[in-house]
């Protein structure tokens, strides 16, 4: 076995890929397309989430499981440990395909190792749907479709969740 520093062997770049999500604590956030605002949230959770090639029903699982317990909201004293289901809130949930973006050649992002759309799409319902089966208020984007993405980011407190755990 030969040790690579880093940066120096890329071929292994798409079989890496994993569904990510990066979650926001946001007092407030929406979607707008095409000049009509097509979901709204008040407290709680906005979520932008890629999914890649190879992802199945486990990376969906783990995803729903860790965005559904993740305890970020504030008790009596301050201290982050209220789920967002415990709260009350909702989460909007947002595809983004440019998570799976690769930069580590030239300055151009390589989306190798997204999913492909019609997968994505497939896997983002199944995300949606899994919220909504916990009992969370969930609210979308439109997927594929150019968005406005406004929030009041809370803390501001940001999470990144990867399904194979690389982080």
């Amino acid at each position: 076995m030969s040790i690579v520093p880093i940066g120096q062997d890329d071929s292994h770049c798409a079989t890496e890929a994993r569904m990510r999500a990066v979650v926001q604590r946001v007092n407030e956030a929406s979607v707008t397309v095409e000049g009509s605002v097509v979901g709204s949230i008040e407290r709680g959770l906005l979520v932008y989430l890629g999914a890649a090639q190879g992802d199945e029903a486990d990376d969906v699982r783990y995803t729903v499981n860790k965005i559904a317990g993740l305890r970020v909201f504030p008790n009596d004293q301050g201290r982050m440990s209220s789920s967002v289901t415990e709260i009350g809130g909702a989460v909007l949930v947002v595809s983004q395909f440019t998570l799976l973006g690769d930069v580590r050649r030239g300055r151009r992002p390589s989306f190798d190792g997204a999913a492909d759309p019609a997968d994505a799409e497939r896997l983002y319902l199944e995300v949606v749907d899994g919220l909504r089966a916990k009992g969370v208020p969930v609210e979308t984007g439109t997927f594929r479709a150019m968005m406005l993405v406004q929030s009041s980011v809370d803390g501001p407190v940001t999470i990144q969740i990867d399904s194979r755990k690389l982080y």
